[in-house]
């Protein structure tokens, strides 16, 4: 077979790897593996881009290592005494790779476990005497469990009966997209202040169904009336009588968080007044209880243990050209802007990105320069530098080079997962676009665009969620 072959007769098992399959799997979807041992990630390289073949060699790889032999090691541990001191080191050394030589699976925390050991040890015999070369000492704490990442959740849930595999990613798209969570630089899941904000909503009003217990009882459910154990209606009627009991109360009793002032122990550097939390349309944030006469407000940060701290001003180079303080970075209704130090005695505001010249000329008035600028949430665009007389905008960075096809003053570049780089006409009605050859700069066409049709405006009928109240829209919304 392949494993034989290619790795040697030791990689191959006895018997076939067989595995039993999990607590409560549906087992309604096929696994993703190759669909033949002749089609190995060399094999199919050159018919896939990047990370099409890195899924594939990921997938294979698994797969591949799934059926060979078990990875043998030799945990050592060593007691060393020193006058009435035991020192203990611990470790393991490996025998034989099994399927390590095809597949190591990645680890979620970032430091091992005391009881996982320091590593490999030297070859040692009983009654050894050793030489201390170094003594470090070492402090350890209780250390609390490492946040989640999406692999840790994922497997929680599914060790908790929490959704299948077809909704994982789904659960985890929902509270990245609503900003409930973030990522961090290690790819862990940090709760937000939102998050945490409405978790405290949901629960104190809805705490039957808010729990792990009901998610993974409801599964259970789903599955028994899909087998014929239970009736669809018997089941819907024990969930939503408790349930409507608990959404009239909710709609008259729920807090108002946008009304709501919290006490913090911070005082106010302006006017000596206490600090309060209040919600605002970007989140929480710090204000004076002294409002309206004291119209100071910052950002603040949460600690781990719930500390609230201000967050630092983030302070530029930039000079307010009025009165010649320092800009700093502060926030509004429409993102990051560029604010005077000074304020409220100068109110000066900048944009935080200024416009960056291109050196291409407008196709619209041909008397302006194409300007790089970045719209409110962030994302770039180009726009003409006689903005608001001449309105043109284009969405990909704008080339220097008439159009092959008909001619038009210049064409845009754009990145693209299928295709890699691609160059397009500005003009849409033209369609003309090529993929990049990077390394000799010529074109590999592409087949031509069509213009798409723009989409007819939205009504809101008496039928699309007018009528329901506040506290319904709030609930369906979450």
């Amino acid at each position: 077979g392949y494993i034989a072959e290619r790795y040697g007769q030791p990689y191959l098992p006895e018997a076939p790897n067989v595995y039993r399959s999990k607590k409560d799997a549906q087992d309604a979807h096929e696994a993703i593996r190759p669909t033949s041992m002749e089609y190995d990630p060399e094999r199919v390289a050159r018919y896939l881009d990047r990370e099409e073949l890195a899924v594939y060699t990921l997938v294979w790889n698994r797969f591949v290592a799934s059926q060979m032999a078990s990875a043998v090691f030799d945990a050592t541990a060593v007691d060393i005494e020193v006058g009435d001191c035991r020192f203990r080191a611990t470790g393991q050394i490996l025998k034989f790779d099994g399927f390590i030589r095809v597949y190591t699976e990645g680890r979620d925390d970032e430091q091992p476990s005391e009881e996982e050991g320091e590593g490999q040890l030297p070859p040692l015999a009983e009654g050894d005497v050793l030489r201390l070369l170094d003594l470090v000492p070492e402090q350890h704490f209780t250390q609390p469990p490492p946040r989640f990442t999406q692999a840790t959740l994922i497997k929680e849930l599914e060790e908790d009966g929490i959704g299948r595999p077809s909704t994982y990613a789904s659960i985890v798209g929902t509270i990245l997209n609503r900003e409930y969570v973030v990522e961090d630089e290690q790819k862990r899941l940090r709760p937000t202040e939102l998050g945490f904000l409405v978790t405290d909503l949901l629960v104190e009003s809805f705490p039957d169904v808010l729990n792990v217990e009901f998610t993974a009882g409801m599964e259970g459910q789903l599955d028994a009336i899909e087998e014929g154990r239970e009736h669809w209606v018997a089941a819907m009627r024990r969930f939503w009588e408790p349930f409507s009991r608990d959404l009239e109360k909710a709609d008259v009793e729920m807090r108002d968080v946008k009304r709501e002032e919290r006490p913090t122990d911070l005082a106010c550097e302006k006017c000596g007044k206490p600090m309060v939390i209040k919600w605002g349309r970007r989140g929480e944030f710090l204000a004076c209880s002294g409002y309206p006469e004291c119209k100071n407000t910052k950002n603040f940060t949460r600690e781990e243990d719930g500390t609230i701290r201000p967050a630092e001003v983030e302070t530029t180079d930039e000079v307010c050209e009025k009165c010649g303080r320092p800009m700093q970075v502060r926030f509004g209704r429409y993102g990051k802007f560029l604010g005077c130090s000074g304020y409220p005695e100068c109110s000066n505001m900048q944009p935080l990105h200024k416009p960056t010249p291109t050196g291409v000329k407008c196709l619209q008035c041909s008397e302006g320069e194409m300007m790089e600028r970045r719209s409110r949430r962030g994302k770039l665009f180009y726009s003409c530098s006689r903005y608001p007389d001449c309105q043109f905008v284009a969405w990909d960075r704008p080339i220097p080079e008439p159009c092959p096809a008909c001619g038009a003053g210049f064409v845009t570049e754009k990145v693209t997962k299928r295709y890699g780089t691609v160059r397009r006409c500005v003009k849409a009605e033209c369609g003309w676009q090529a993929q990049l050859d990077d390394g000799n700069g010529e074109y590999a066409p592409l087949p031509a665009r069509q213009a798409a049709a723009k989409a007819p405006p939205r009504r809101r009928t008496a039928g699309n969620g007018a009528g329901r109240t506040a506290a319904r829209r709030r609930a369906s919304s979450t």
